[in-house]
């Protein structure tokens, strides 16, 4: 038998007297070396299946990657690939999204300030809005947010089962309430009947908001929101059979508060979540004025 070293041949006796040690013990030694990588194997694969399952199947390879960088295991990306490709490990299949939103073309809307730009240097500067829709067995909900574009967080929500001014004007109210912002922020969200009835615009003005509205049936203009209701949709509402709006509420409620704003990983800030992304920048401005 021949033992391959940096493509030279030995015979197995040579290597064994070189060594010192028997061949049944070079064996030995061999299946020790296998049995170890096993056992690193699934040890890994456990990390693996448990940030999978934490994301109740949402997150792929570059997320759970990132999870485990974030807790300082040091293991190849390559390693982790394998793993999760031969134990059929994967990501929720993404269906595709339609937005239905309609929009209210006889409004008098604000100007387009955005134009597709959807960065902010720092929170409170931006913010977004959007409608969607959820179907429970008891009838329809419809989901309100406000996003702060600047950590993609949800600042600001509401649920009803009424598509009413009031379902915007409440998310709008938690936002104002949470975040405090100074006057001149800017809102920006579609030309539909609740963004710019009387009753909204006037709140907006009481708080000295500049509305922008997206040009007429361009949901990219919007693109930022929209892509928070893909991933609400795919991550979790086409996953479930809602029996009841309270059920709804609640499953609702646990993805934006616990799951999206505090630990869902965003490639947009490097794999941190929206709460761990404005903290770490208060953290980092803080220590630039010290």
């Amino acid at each position: 038998m021949f033992i391959k070293e940096n493509r030279i041949q030995y015979p197995l006796a040579l290597v064994c007297e070189v060594l010192q040690v028997s061949p049944s013990g070079y064996h030995k030694w061999l299946k020790k070396k296998v049995s170890f990588r096993v056992k690193e194997n699934q040890r890994i694969l456990e990390i693996i299946k448990f940030h999978h399952n934490k994301s109740k199947a949402t997150y792929g390879l570059p997320r759970i990657y990132a999870a485990m960088r974030k807790e300082g295991i040091g293991v190849n990306k390559k390693r982790i690939a394998r793993l999760m490709k031969v134990n059929n490990i994967k990501a929720k299949t993404k269906r595709r999204f339609r937005v239905t939103t309609v929009q209210n073309t006889k409004a008098q809307a604000s100007e387009n300030i955005l134009k597709q730009n959807f960065t902010a240097l720092s929170e409170n500067k931006i913010w977004t809005g959007d409608i969607t829709y959820l179907w429970t067995k008891e009838g329809w909900l419809y989901l309100s947010v406000v996003m702060d574009i600047y950590s993609r967080k949800i600042v600001g929500w509401s649920i009803d089962s009424s598509l009413s001014p009031e379902l915007v004007l409440r998310a709008l109210m938690m936002a104002l309430v949470h975040r405090n912002p100074e006057r001149g922020i800017i809102f920006h969200s579609d030309r539909g009947s609740q963004y710019t009835c009387i009753s909204f615009r006037e709140l907006l003005k009481i708080y000295g908001i500049v509305q922008s509205n997206s040009s007429t049936g361009n949901c990219y203009d919007n693109a930022v929101t929209e892509s928070f209701f893909h991933t609400l949709k795919t991550e979790l509402t086409y996953w479930e059979k809602y029996q009841t709006r309270e059920e709804a509420k609640r499953s609702i409620f646990e993805y934006i508060e616990i799951n999206y704003n505090r630990r869902r990983l965003h490639s947009f800030s490097g794999y941190l979540s929206p709460v761990e992304f404005e903290e770490k920048n208060r953290r980092d401005l803080i220590e630039k004025v010290a």
